[in-house]
């Protein structure tokens, strides 16, 4: 009963219909009953407490109070109108805006009526307003015990032109709870919700909706926001239990000639700690019987292509091919370029696939690869097309793997009848928790030392009216012999805006460094490859000393000579990409420096963004802090969209929830891999109801 009630279109609930059924459904993606149900409170107002207008502070969050209404007034052009209404306590006034929906609201409200309002106040002249308040008439009745803590939901203006603000789908949510046949079905075991304390299902629906104490909400939400992180944590261990028992993976058990000729006489320089550590890792995997599935965390220049180079010669004692897919032609070449020449002397045969691979080398390389003779392949999604046919292939590594869709990953694993090992490497730190929930079913390694030598970056923060000390500072740097690169943003994702922006910055540094005595460069993302390739070669070979550039420098270009990383309008840059920018520096035994230039006025959270890169280079601290400004959305990419659609939980907040979900999970995964015992058959069809949906972790079963 429970679930065909709950997937009731929410047309036929009353006071909806099909009017306003197309709007929620349009507007925030509700169409049945339990979506209705999981659109959950974002806060909620404690009813039982009300401020003076006089009690109002700078730092004052929401707030609720009571007050007449003395004065409406329509204000400005007919472009540029707002509606304003004051109202008045025993201590003071306040202004009340509106800048949307002016006409509606207007007709809303009553003067000399006493109102309930809540909002956030702003302080403008002197005079406190709230922009955009909640209202409601002031009730005559004290408030029942049941509804002083008030749910507050979000809503939009098209919504709320229809009656649907926060008040009219509290109203839907009543009805529905209401509802004579109201039933949410428990989707936990008795074990679960006897060993963790939970409320049941239907408790917690009704009291995060309703809550009759603060302590019956925090409990109805702590068990919402553990039920929606464990069936997330459980579908991951149950894919990584099933993974390996199911996916037999190649038994390399030999290091041979090709792995210790390298070591012994190529290897210019004594492996990290924590490069040994990662290898003795895999190549545990390798040794198996089953296919290994490893993430490789490590900042820019801990040495993971290294890692993956010795892992690939592995692959090659053992008769078997590799690949290596790059998401962009600049990484792949980078790569092909790092590789052959860690390889020189040695008798293997490493290939560059690309868009741009000519045809008589393309049909060359097929041919080869085929055949057996291409030893090591190096590509773009190139390597993804069906003519790309290996004789046998056995490992692959893929690099920055966030920018690359699960389906289109997937068909690399195709191209061989047993499925090839797979290590995934990424230079942007993952954040622990979200590492747990975006790749739960994958073993984890992490480099986390840099190799000898190497100089802490020294990051300065200046402003953009001390500039020309910059550009002293450069002149300085170059003087010594060292180079550098001058990035410029990527503004509104527009290539168009991109180039100008960058037109502009590059004139102005031509004029600061005049020919001949110095030389620049510029590289930007809509000039063709051979062009690209030519600019970079002649930083690479010091024909010049700077290279004014956008984000298309972010990876691909490694020039040890470059001491010296300026980045204009750093404001205007995530943290990740400050921090994969910085790292294109430092690679050589010199101290190099990275300077953010920003002008004064800055958001808070550009503010920090800055504070943060120049207090460290801890590639995982500033991970933690990206992830704490930025949420879990922004960062995982449009590939795992859907993965992270979360209803109530927050990664971040609830990291403790995360870590017991997983912990349950794991357990129950290990003691049932494939969850058949009789008292987890309620956890086995609620996952497979997730799977038959494909929508968000929190829907009702």
């Amino acid at each position: 009963m429970a679930a065909s009630f709950l997937e009731t279109p929410v047309e036929f609930l009353k006071s909806v219909g099909p009017a306003r059924a197309d709007l929620l459904k349009s507007e925030l993606n509700i169409s049945t009953f339990g979506e209705l149900l999981t659109w959950f409170p974002f806060r909620y107002v404690d009813r039982s407490k009300f401020y003076l207008i006089a009690e109002i502070r700078e730092d004052s969050s929401y707030i609720q109070l009571k007050a007449k209404m003395i004065r409406i007034q329509t204000i400005g052009s007919q472009r540029l109108q707002r509606l304003v209404a004051t109202v008045r306590d025993e201590s003071g006034e306040l202004d009340l805006i509106w800048f949307q929906g002016i006409r509606w609201v207007s007709e809303m409200l009553t003067p000399q009526q006493e109102y309930v309002v809540f909002g956030k106040p702003t302080l403008f002249n002197g005079r406190w307003n709230i922009s955009h308040p909640e209202l409601e008439i002031l009730p005559v009745e004290p408030i029942p015990l049941s509804e002083k803590i008030r749910p507050v939901y979000n809503s939009t203006e098209k919504l709320k032109s229809k009656g649907l603000d926060s008040r009219g789908i509290a109203k839907l949510m009543k009805i529905l709870i209401l509802h004579e046949k109201f039933s949410v079905s428990e989707n936990l075991t008795p074990d679960i919700l006897h060993n963790l304390r939970l409320l049941n299902r239907q408790e917690a629906f009704i009291n995060v909706h309703f809550p009759m104490t603060p302590e019956l909400l925090k409990k109805a939400e702590t068990r919402l926001k553990f039920e929606e992180l464990f069936f997330i944590q459980l579908r991951l261990a149950r894919q990584r239990s099933l993974r390996l028992k199911k996916h037999e993976g190649h038994r390399f058990l030999k290091v041979g000639d090709y792995v210790n000729q390298f070591y012994h006489h190529h290897l210019t320089f004594e492996l990290t700690n924590a490069q040994k550590r990662v290898i003795r890792e895999i190549r545990a995997d390798l040794g198996s019987g089953s296919q290994m599935n490893r993430l490789l965390q490590g900042d820019v220049g801990s040495g993971k292509t290294l890692v993956a180079l010795m892992t690939m010669l592995i692959a090659l004692d053992n008769q078997y091919q590799s690949c290596l897919m790059a998401p962009t032609e600049i990484l792949a070449r980078q790569h092909f370029n790092t590789i052959s020449a860690m390889l020189k002397g040695l008798n293997v045969s490493v290939k560059l696939l690309t868009g741009s691979t000519r045809q008589i080398e393309r049909r060359e390389v097929l041919e080869e690869l085929q055949n057996g003779h291409v030893q090591i392949l190096i590509g773009t999604h190139a390597l993804l097309e069906e003519n790309v046919q290996f004789k046998q292939l056995g490992f692959v590594v893929i690099d920055e793997q966030h920018r690359f869709g699960v389906a289109q990953r997937a068909k690399l694993w195709g191209k061989n009848i047993i499925t090839p090992h797979v290590l995934v490497m990424t230079a942007t730190p993952i954040p622990r928790t979200l590492a747990m929930t975006l790749y739960g079913d994958l073993d984890t390694s992490v480099i986390d030392e840099m190799p000898p030598g190497r100089k802490a970056i020294v990051t300065k923060h200046v402003y953009e009216p001390e500039q020309n000390k910059v550009f002293n500072f450069i002149r300085t740097k170059i003087r010594e012999g060292r180079q550098v690169y001058i990035v410029f943003p990527l503004i509104q994702e527009s290539e168009t805006l991109d180039l100008k922006n960058l037109i502009e910055g590059f004139k102005h540094i031509v004029t600061e460094f005049p020919p001949p005595a110095y030389a620049v460069s510029m590289v930007h993302g809509q000039m063709k490859q051979q062009e690209k390739d030519a600019e970079m070669k002649r930083f690479l070979e010091h024909q010049t000393q700077i290279m004014v550039a956008t984000t298309v420098i972010e990876v691909g270009v490694d020039v040890p000579n470059a001491s010296v990383m300026v980045i204009e309008n750093a404001e205007r840059f995530g943290l990740s990409q400050l921090h994969q920018l910085r790292g294109r520096v430092g690679r050589g035994s010199d101290q190099s420096y990275c300077i953010l230039m920003s002008r004064y006025e800055l958001s808070a959270e550009a503010r920090k963004r800055i504070a943060t890169m120049v207090r460290t280079t801890d590639g995982f601290e500033i991970a933690e802090t990206d992830l704490q400004l930025r949420g879990p959305g922004d960062l995982q990419g449009t590939q795992q969209s859907g993965i992270l659609d979360l209803r109530i939980a927050d990664i971040v907040k609830d990291e403790k929830i995360l870590k017991y979900a997983r912990n349950v999970a794991t357990e129950i995964i290990q003691n049932d891999p494939t969850l058949i015992k009789k008292e987890n058959d309620i956890l086995a069809q609620h996952l497979l109801q997730i799977d038959r949906k494909k929508q968000n972790w929190g829907l009702i079963s």
